[in-house]
């Protein structure tokens, strides 16, 4: 890709606040319901959402809001934290397969 393609998209994203491409970003990563059976257990997806949301926070100037969602992010990825089950399907296992 030229670097003449590539102009044009920086000079819009130079029109836009920080907060709100951190606030696009946030919204492009995080799951819908309609996605939430399918990617709840998905680590790079369940990240990815976490550390847009710690972006967020830091660029609101919420460094301990950060800090949690940062640790969660985390923990998806070095697999110290799993999706519960859901509360809607009770205790029947549902959680099992990951």
């Amino acid at each position: 890709m030229s670097q003449s393609t590539q102009l044009p998209k920086t000079s819009q994203l130079n029109e836009v606040s920080t907060l709100e491409l951190a606030q696009a970003l946030m919204e492009r990563l995080s799951i819908s319901p309609n996605d939430w059976h399918r990617l709840k257990s998905n680590r790079n997806s369940r990240a990815s959402e976490q550390a847009a949301a710690a972006v967020l926070y830091l660029v609101q100037n919420q460094p301990q809001e950060a800090i949690v969602r940062l640790e969660q992010a985390v923990g998806w990825l070095d697999k110290s934290i799993s999706a519960p089950p859901c509360e809607s399907h009770g205790n029947k296992g549902v959680g099992s397969r990951e």
